[in-house]
């Protein structure tokens, strides 16, 4: 069997520490108050009794994974954390992403004190008390970071008390955030600082995460051997969170007796049973394709199994919510043509909102477009129209419909004798549209489900007038 085992020795630095969110695995909600109690405290690495995502946060900006897009040579966050920098940064992003692994970097930049506050604990008297420590330190010539984790949750007059101090760099502002600051931060201070958004980690930096974890001296230490499957299955489950993944690993090592983890140890120390799913092989076919069936037979309990199954196995929310518009319209179509809409709106929650927030719009659609009448009119209708076009039955397009706005365009009988449907009071007229061979070809044959049981006799109706009947 496959698995990760090193044993690597590194020397032990210093790292920062305030929570940017709670730990998710369950049984850590202890260690999690703890933290919490202590937010404002920067452990050492050393420290054997921090949390395993507190003993691996990064030292140097080398060990940073993820986040490359603010990283670059020459970005104002490089400059800031290298200590060249000097404006002020509101970290914007999901949990576990690195906003507090950035702001404890600070805290080694060259000539800077580092202060940290949390929103949850702290008010205005804790904020001008740091402001008025750094005031004194820059008499002798030390600058202060000012480190704020959920400033979201800051009220406005807290908000205000920073403007000051932060316009006239007192201190140097890093306020950590993981709703839109656009939102939840008064437009003065945010106008005064940089907006930078963490993206959640991809897959491949999480393994990173978790492989340096196992072998590092300041994590796991080589001392445990974690099969490819369990490694797998944390990388699933953590969804982009490095901090959930590091939180996930150490409890699935601590419930180790033989010092191996594996998938069933995974499944049992953080209570989520492994979704057998490859995003890239039969279970990802094989689960869709039942969705799909799902949502066309109108079972809506089967379509919310398979979509929690692709939910729970880290299947990509875009793949789904494409998957949920394409059935909108090949299942439901005019049978219902306001699912569609749920289901484009579900998207938008998806590109706008994101995991695992969007979840709840891809089951809204969910639901929507297997309740739903059916109807496979938009799919046939387009299907036999395709059909006559690749058989050769695309004649001439009538003349009196082909465009006039140009010069010459009468002398060939172009756009003569055009009537103007808005001119007649029912707003249609008896007038040829579709080219000569075509006259009285229905493509459309609404059914009686749904909606299109109120169009069909508007069809027939509308196809009688205008064919002059």
């Amino acid at each position: 069997m496959a698995s990760w085992s090193a044993s690597v020795s590194e020397p032990v630095g210093r790292v920062g520490g305030v929570s940017d969110g709670l730990f998710d695995a369950p049984g850590t909600q202890a260690v999690v108050d703890d933290f919490e109690a202590g937010a404002a405290r920067i452990p050492s690495g050393d420290d054997r009794f921090a949390p395993l995502a507190v003993r691996m946060r990064p030292r140097t900006l080398d060990e940073v994974v993820g986040q490359q897009h603010l990283l670059g040579l020459g970005s104002p966050l490089r400059r800031l954390i290298e200590g060249s920098g000097a404006a002020s940064v509101l970290l914007y992003g999901p949990p576990g992403t690195g906003k507090t692994t950035l702001a404890s970097l600070l805290s080694q930049a060259t000539g800077r004190r580092f202060e940290a506050l949390s929103a949850l604990s702290a008010g205005v008297k804790e904020v001008r008390a740091v402001i008025d420590l750094a005031r004194r330190r820059l008499t002798v010539g030390e600058q202060t970071v000012l480190f704020i984790d959920e400033v979201h949750r800051f009220s406005k007059t807290q908000q205000d008390a920073l403007l000051a101090a932060v316009e006239n760099r007192i201190v140097l502002l890093v306020a950590a955030t993981t709703e839109n600051p656009s939102f939840s931060v008064v437009s003065p201070l945010l106008s005064r600082s940089l907006v930078l958004q963490l993206q959640s980690l991809s897959e491949a930096d999480i393994r990173t995460v978790l492989t340096r974890a196992i072998a590092d001296q300041r994590g796991l230490a080589g001392e445990y051997t974690v099969t490819d499957a369990a490694l797998d299955h944390i990388v699933r489950i953590a969804g982009g969170d490095a901090r959930r993944s590091l939180t996930a690993l150490e409890a699935s090592a601590e419930s180790s007796l033989d010092g191996t983890v594996d998938v069933e140890l995974v499944e049992a120390s953080v209570d989520r049973a492994a979704v057998r799913y490859d995003r890239a092989g039969d279970q990802h076919y094989d689960v869709i394709s039942a969705f799909i069936k799902s949502l066309r037979g109108s079972d809506v309990d089967a379509a919310l199994h398979y979509l929690a199954r692709m939910i729970s196995a880290g299947e990509d929310p875009r793949f789904i919510a494409r998957r949920l518009m394409i059935q909108a319209s090949e299942e439901v179509g005019m049978a219902d043509p306001t699912a569609l809409q749920t289901a484009v709106a579900a998207a938008q929650v998806v590109q706008l909102v994101g995991m695992p927030e969007a979840q709840l719009a891809l089951t809204q659609a969910t639901i929507h477009i297997a309740t739903a009448p059916k109807s496979g009119g938009v799919v046939k209708s387009l299907a036999a129209a395709m059909a006559d076009v690749r058989a050769g039955k695309a004649g001439a397009v009538p003349a009196h419909l082909r465009d006039g706005h140009y010069a010459g365009a009468a002398a060939l009988g172009n756009a003569q004798g055009y009537k103007y449907p808005h001119d007649h009071p029912d707003g249609v007229l008896a007038q040829q549209y579709p080219p000569d061979e075509l006259v009285g070809v229905d493509y459309y044959q609404p059914t009686d489900h749904g909606y299109e049981r109120e169009v069909g006799p508007r069809v027939t109706k509308l196809r009688r007038i205008v064919r002059g009947k």
